[in-house]
């Protein structure tokens, strides 16, 4: 059995993936495989994977018909017999030790999730992420430190152990055309995860100037709406997880609706604002709101959107 299954999802980004799987491929670890599934590229996608395939044997080609990132990630999930899993974009790249370190730390301490942080970057910058409200180099259960769930998805920064996920029957939504499949996948393993491990060194580069990426799909406008049901539903099949998080979800939602508004073309907004006041009615209804967990900022702009709003869209 190899350690690594790495999974590449791939759609029209000739322009980055060279740069990606070679990365992958100078790994100072050496057991993994790369699955590299080309969801339907139009460009010269499948001509760049097609040249590692050759050269490096480590490399497997899955190539298939357009049918949206959870697709395809589920596709690959459904691939892998490594002891561990890693999901790279295929517009990032990875530094030469991240398999190693990961892999190592998921070894030494029997986790559920390695995870490391990253740089975000573009062509004319680069920053390490800001996760200092992260508890680092200490093996923890994330629903005992609820800050874990408050910081972005990132798939990409963790190495899975694949028993876990398998076992928790954990996958992505599948809606077609949808984005933003990250956001209850990550909610479900950090609500399982029994053993996480976060050490603050960078070992990622997430790149944030792809304008085909999904975050700039900006007609995606309630995909993250979609997510959200399933993170409820999820909750609700596992009582003694929803208990423990459930004044918690008022304010994550209203940290990625917030986020989501901000990105969204103008002619979409009230009609997202729509959706958004219907969910957040139901945190009333369902009482899951808290007023320990907000901030009196974050409560006013809760009860403008569901009461006036009309009056959030000229102010934001």
């Amino acid at each position: 059995m190899v350690s690594i299954s790495i999974i590449v999802p791939v759609y029209n980004v000739e322009k980055y993936l060279y740069t990606c799987l070679e990365s992958i491929k100078n790994q100072s670890f050496t057991d993994f495989e790369v699955f590299c599934i080309n969801d339907g590229s139009t460009d010269d996608s499948l001509k760049i994977i097609n040249q590692f395939v050759k050269l490096d044997k480590r490399f497997k080609l899955i190539n298939k018909k357009n049918s949206g990132y959870g697709h395809t990630i589920n596709l690959g999930l459904n691939q892998c017999f490594g002891k561990y899993i890693a999901i790279i974009e295929s517009d990032d790249y990875i530094e030469h030790n991240m398999m190693n370190k990961l892999f190592d730390l998921a070894e030494k301490y029997s986790l559920d999730v390695a995870r490391c942080n990253y740089y975000k970057f573009s062509d004319k910058n680069r920053k390490k992420e800001d996760l200092s409200y992260i508890i680092a180099d200490k093996v923890i259960k994330p629903l005992d430190y609820p800050q874990i769930f408050y910081q972005a998805p990132a798939i990409w920064a963790n190495l899975y152990n694949c028993d876990f996920l398998k076992k928790n029957k954990i996958f992505f939504l599948e809606t077609a055309g949808a984005a933003y499949q990250d956001v209850s996948f990550a909610f479900k393993v950090n609500a399982l995860c029994e053993k996480l491990m976060f050490i603050d060194q960078p070992l990622l580069n997430y790149r944030i100037d792809n304008i085909n990426s999904s975050v700039n799909s900006k007609d995606k406008v309630n995909c993250v709406c979609d997510e959200y049901k399933e993170i409820l539903n999820f909750l609700k099949q596992n009582p003694t997880i929803y208990k423990r998080i459930k004044f918690h979800l008022p304010l994550l939602r209203y940290n990625c609706y917030k986020w989501n508004y901000s990105r969204i073309a103008r002619k979409y907004k009230f009609s997202f604002l729509k959706q958004w006041q219907k969910d957040t009615k139901k945190d009333f209804i369902e009482q899951r709101i808290n007023l320990k967990y907000l901030k009196w900022k974050q409560l006013i702009n809760i009860l403008i959107i569901i009461y006036l709003p009309i009056f959030y869209r000229w102010f934001k």
